[in-house]
């Protein structure tokens, strides 16, 4: 099989197919630039979340009167349970402190003794930052003697899961279906190719020519069609981040993270689906029957 023969086969039909070969092109690179951007807002988001995560903590307040060494027990016994990643002792005195540097104000001098009893700032492990498993770590310190209340973020790890289930269902529907589009335009236009050239092919399977020689044409043609619109999306999202980077602080910019990979990714998968498109159309069209 001649490959250069293949290759300007499916070349001519590229062009000659302009106006549907656009509206594929246009298809895929709306599709990509919508998915590409979502990326962008849903990795960033996560990795957000992520660090706000990091930051929620639990305080066991500790019954009074302790002695250290049955406070010493405590620590121990918190660190033996699931999810515990390591501990802070703080003790009456830093409390008020925290609270003056907090309030401004002495609690001391306020109501003349200090009602802060002591406790201990539970750190949790990364997996174990969620609602579920943080109630389940909080169930098994209050199991703890002399511990009398265990307190954290609860309503705000709930709204972070909420929120972000949210998201990712929106962008797995949003990904389906614009992916089903592009791939739907894409086998369009190489069934009007195929319809087009249906005696060439017909030709060519008389002759005796194999199934690949007379595919490969509009396959080129379809994967043509999704690395244009790849490329043509990577473009348009790279100026679109640079361009928005440019409009806030350095601050928030640097919130805004994105590896060179994702750029050769988007085209890639315009490539997929520019691939896949043409595909189901030659399979369609070009069985083993011939092409009327």
């Amino acid at each position: 099989m001649s490959t250069l023969y293949v290759v300007k086969e499916g070349l001519s039909g590229f062009r000659r197919a302009k106006l549907a070969a656009i509206g594929s092109i246009i298809t895929i690179t709306i599709s990509l630039l919508l998915l590409g951007l979502f990326y962008v807002i849903s990795t960033n988001t996560s990795r957000i979340v992520d660090e706000i995560r990091e930051k929620v903590e639990m305080e066991a307040f500790l019954e009074e009167p302790l002695s250290k060494a049955r406070i010493n027990q405590i620590q121990q016994q918190l660190l033996t349970v699931e999810g515990v990643d390591r501990v802070q002792f703080v003790s009456k005195d830093e409390a008020a402190r925290i609270f003056k540097e907090e309030f401004g104000e002495d609690i001391n001098r306020v109501l003349d003794f200090n009602p802060l009893p002591p406790s201990f700032k539970i750190f949790l492990r990364t997996e174990y930052r969620t609602t579920h498993k943080a109630s389940n770590v909080q169930s098994a310190i209050m199991a703890i003697k002399d511990v009398e209340k265990v307190v954290y973020r609860k309503d705000m790890l709930e709204f972070i899961e909420k929120q972000t289930s949210v998201l990712y269902l929106a962008g797995l529907a949003l990904g389906i279906l614009l992916g089903i589009s592009a791939i739907y335009l894409v086998s369009n236009t190489i069934r009007l190719t195929i319809y087009a050239k249906r005696k060439s092919v017909q030709t060519m399977k008389l002759v005796g020519a194999s199934r690949w020689f007379v595919r490969a044409p509009f396959l080129i043609e379809g994967i043509l069609q999704g690395l244009t619109g790849g490329i043509i999306a990577s473009g348009i999202i790279y100026y679109v981040i640079a361009f928005a980077t440019g409009l806030i602080s350095t601050e928030l910019a640097e919130f805004i993270r994105i590896d060179n990979f994702f750029y050769v990714a988007v085209v890639g998968v315009g490539v997929i689906l520019g691939l896949f498109g043409s595909s189901i159309s030659v399979r369609k069209f070009i069985g083993d029957t011939v092409v009327t």
